[in-house]
């Protein structure tokens, strides 16, 4: 066949190909606009998600049998898009894709929660609770009141965040008397599905009905046991624990239950409650950083987390090393060529990593005790977060997106070692610092910043979970 011959039968599909490229769907263009502007944001998936969902007709291959958008046919779609980009471009949807979360609040109503919401305080219990709600990307929110039992919120989520005394507005509403914990977080992970996340507000505090002249003993004794009883049926799910201070001022129920006048800060906390897949996730995603890392945080501490892998690498030039080594280009955790220090004997290397998807808190992350350090060197370790100050055009590439340093010195003498930093998994000092087992001395210095019972509470739970393991760990391979 001659080319003109061959070039006449090809015209007709060059033109049908120009013109379905000319004529694409909102849907290609807007995915297309997406890659090329590399604009691969959750709001940019929810508005070509918009598209689908507003001509489901035309778009039906790309939404399931629910009615929902189907994320995978919607993936393949980018990538045939993507693929044919020059260079070629992908975006991976997947955590876009999931169904959305729903949020639960539980509020504590009980005696001692009330004077935590004065009208002439500052309100951060309520303020605490307002954020969280306002800042959830969710569209789902509920509201309960809860002490002896669980209670819908009568009011709207609005006012709720408006209302200026919460207490009064949802006066009568159970018994404040006590707060029931068995039943309260029983009913609270019973009735969880695996797209809610609930949120606890609460003093913490353990007071059966009942208590009379029963002993502190045998009451933190029960409270320990009672935790173990609940969340030992519920191992698939993730608890994260804020303390959190307020101004209090009004009576206060010691566990002997004769109220006492008292002014001053108080502890509260926050019990995230959600699946483990769904705390994750939120780890991962900045929208819920109001959730996992409230701007009025003390303390907290994650039950159920597993070790996750760090983003971390050597530089191979700063300022605080000493010795010798290189950097495998192959393997950016072998350290090829190492010599110590003529004059002093000292390998000293620092490691950027970035240590912000552990959900631990600033001063947590940045204290050199809380690390594991092994080697056969003696290695010893300095932890100092990453300020903006020490980015430099030579170490950028190394810096960029990393939060601390992990400075390891030792007297490294070969031919091999391997060197392992990590975090291990264990109950915070905060938690026995911050718990007590007398509450009746409110001029007693620890009662303003202690909680009667926290400890056994919460080892109650590590106790139904299990505790071990490490956060994270970091491996480094010596030689000479």
């Amino acid at each position: 066949m001659k080319m003109k011959q061959l070039i006449a039968l090809l015209m007709p599909v060059m033109v049908a190909l120009a013109l379905a490229s000319c004529g694409s769907s909102p849907l290609d263009k807007a995915i297309k606009h997406a890659l090329v502007q590399q604009d691969t944001t959750q709001a940019q998936f929810d508005s070509i998600c918009a598209i689908i969902r507003q001509n489901p007709d035309r778009y039906s291959q790309y939404v399931d049998k629910q009615g929902q958008v189907d994320v995978a046919q919607l993936q393949a779609l980018i990538d045939r898009i993507g693929g044919d980009l020059r260079p070629p471009m992908r975006w991976d949807i997947a955590r876009y894709g999931q169904q959305e979360l729903s949020l639960t609040i539980y509020f504590e109503r009980s005696g001692s929660m009330v004077p935590y919401d004065n009208a002439g305080d500052r309100g951060q219990l309520k303020k605490a609770v307002n954020d969280i709600i306002n800042r959830f990307p969710g569209r789902k929110v509920n509201i309960n009141i809860v002490n002896d039992g669980i209670y819908p919120y009568q009011g709207t989520v609005d006012q709720f965040i408006k209302d200026r005394n919460i207490y009064a507005s949802t006066a009568g509403v159970g018994n404040s008397a006590f707060t029931d914990f068995q039943q309260i977080f029983g009913a609270i992970l019973k009735a969880q599905d695996a797209t809610n996340v609930s949120v606890v507000v609460t003093d913490l505090i353990y007071s059966p009905a009942d208590a009379g002249d029963v002993s502190i003993d045998k009451i933190l004794n029960e409270e320990n046991s009672l935790a173990t009883n609940i969340f030992r049926h519920y191992k698939g799910k993730s608890v994260l624990v804020h303390q959190l201070m307020g101004d209090y001022n009004g009576k206060y129920y010691p566990y002997t239950n004769r109220p006492v006048e008292y002014r001053g800060m108080r502890p509260f906390y926050l019990l995230v409650i959600a699946d483990t897949p769904v705390m994750d996730r939120m780890a991962a995603q900045s929208d819920y950083a109001e959730l996992l890392h409230p701007a009025a945080v003390r303390h907290s501490y994650r039950f159920n987390q597993s070790e996750a892998a760090v983003d971390y690498c050597v530089l191979p030039d700063w300022k605080d090393n000493a010795g010798r080594f290189r950097v495998d280009h192959h393997d950016a955790t072998r350290l090829t060529k190492c010599q110590a220090d003529k004059t002093t004997g000292i390998l000293c290397l620092t490691i950027a990593a970035r240590l912000d998807g552990l959900q631990k808190e600033a001063d947590f992350l940045a204290q050199a005790g809380n690390y594991k350090v092994q080697s056969a060197s003696g290695f010893e370790l300095r932890v100092a977060p990453i300020t903006p100050d020490m980015v430099t055009g030579n170490n950028k590439m190394y810096l960029d997106g990393k939060t601390h340093l992990l400075t390891l010195t030792g007297k490294f003498v070969g031919p091999r070692d391997q060197l392992t930093i990590s975090l291990p998994n264990e109950l915070p000092a905060w938690i026995g610092q911050s718990s007590s087992r007398d509450d009746t001395n409110t001029a007693a210095s620890g009662f303003s910043t202690t909680t009667l019972g926290l400890k056994e509470f919460l080892d109650g739970i590590a106790a139904a979970f299990g505790t071990g393991g490490n956060y994270t760990t970091l491996t480094l391979n010596l030689e000479n």
